[in-house]
């Protein structure tokens, strides 16, 4: 095996899931697309943002963090 500083790339296939949402939550999600749109001027389906709020809700977790060795 080659001795590159780049480690092997991961997987980057995504995973589609299919969830379903309370109605009170769906609003909420509609309104922070908007209020996304509002920040950045630039409009984003639902399903775009979804993923990005739960990496960045796993990724502020410190007790989740630890309890995968800090990762």
């Amino acid at each position: 095996m080659p001795d590159l500083k780049l480690p092997q790339l991961p997987d980057r296939n995504p995973v589609k899931l299919s969830i379903s949402v309370m109605p009170d939550l769906h609003e909420a999600l509609i309104a922070y697309a908007a209020a996304y749109a509002q920040a950045y001027g630039r409009e984003e389906p639902i399903t775009e943002l979804i993923p990005a709020m739960l990496a960045a809700f796993l990724e502020s977790d410190r007790a989740f963090a630890r309890s995968r060795g800090g990762k």
